[in-house]
């Protein structure tokens, strides 16, 4: 996460307020839908929200005073962008628009901002190629995408504390107990599967957390008591497969040993019958015997 990021979105929630009033938004402030309109005129409260989504796209990603560099960067860029759109969405559910494609297709087109070249980015050719790219999350449902916005914002909220003109060291620890309960309920969810992109968005908030972990070291003291996210519900679940496989595999190695020693007394016991029907002497016969099951006993005490 770029900490300038969380700077953009602090106007936006300063702007565009992330609670209803009597049911409505609440747009406080005109500037940004006046400026990111496509059609100079935001008529609709969806159309002051796509001019928010726009906004960002062209401050955070696709302007020569864009403040993310590379292809990587710009996609988790975007991960924490559809996560904002989709909150704001699913605050008033709109039966028609479950997944964020179903709003694109319905309200986004190449003649609108979205299909503008992108000057500043030779990975990308348009915000639509770079929403192109991200499928996986388009065809989310919004509702799904909206659980990691607490999680996302309190992060941002951490950001912006410490990068005031005179940090702000007083509040990271609540707040990262904040995000560390958020993680958790998160890495809990049932839907969290390895591949998933539900899964991809909680990887990118643990590694922003911990790169936030060493950015406020150089800001802040007390930093490395932040305390530290637990292994996704996946990771755990590899870790306790692999284990189960090497205890396996150490139980074996122990036991096939010791299966061929007992194997091999029949083996024992049939030559010193075979011995016994030649007319050895018996007494020969027991001690031969007895020395070999000594023997026997002496390994399967090794491998025990």
């Amino acid at each position: 996460m770029d900490e300038n990021m969380c700077k953009f979105f602090e106007i936006i929630w300063k702007d565009f307020p992330d609670t209803l009033q009597d049911g409505n938004y609440q747009f406080k402030n005109n500037d940004i839908s006046d400026t990111y309109c496509t059609d100079d005129s935001c008529k609709t409260d969806i159309d002051k929200i796509m001019a928010g989504w726009l906004y960002f796209f062209k401050t955070i990603i696709g302007d020569s005073d864009s403040i993310t560099n590379g292809a990587a960067s710009n996609m988790n860029t975007v991960q924490y962008i559809t996560i904002w759109l989709s909150y704001m969405l699913s605050l008033k559910n709109d039966k028609n628009v479950t997944k964020l494609y179903d709003f694109y297709t319905k309200y986004i087109n190449e003649d609108d901002g979205y299909g503008k070249t992108i000057t500043a980015d030779e990975d990308y050719n348009s915000y639509s190629d770079i929403i192109n790219r991200k499928q996986d999350l388009m065809n989310m449902d919004i509702n799904d995408i909206s659980k990691f916005y607490n999680a996302f914002k309190t992060l941002c909220s951490m950001y912006n504390d410490i990068n005031k003109d005179t940090p702000d060291c007083s509040k990271y620890y609540t707040k990262a107990k904040t995000f560390f309960d958020e993680y958790n309920k998160l890495n809990g969810d049932s839907d969290n599967n390895e591949n998933s992109s539900y899964r991809k968005i909680l990887s990118t908030l643990s590694t922003d957390y911990d790169n936030f972990k060493k950015y406020c070291n150089g800001k802040c003291t007390g930093c490395s008591s932040i305390l530290s996210l637990p292994m996704t519900k996946t990771t755990q679940l590899s870790v306790r497969i692999s284990e189960d496989t090497s205890s396996s595999s150490s139980i074996a190695s122990k036991l096939i040993p010791v299966l061929l020693i007992f194997s091999a007394i029949p083996v024992f016991l049939g030559i010193a019958y075979k011995y016994s029907l030649f007319g050895f002497d018996k007494r020969l016969h027991r001690q031969y015997i007895r020395e070999k099951i000594k023997k026997i006993k002496k390994k399967m005490n090794h491998y025990i």
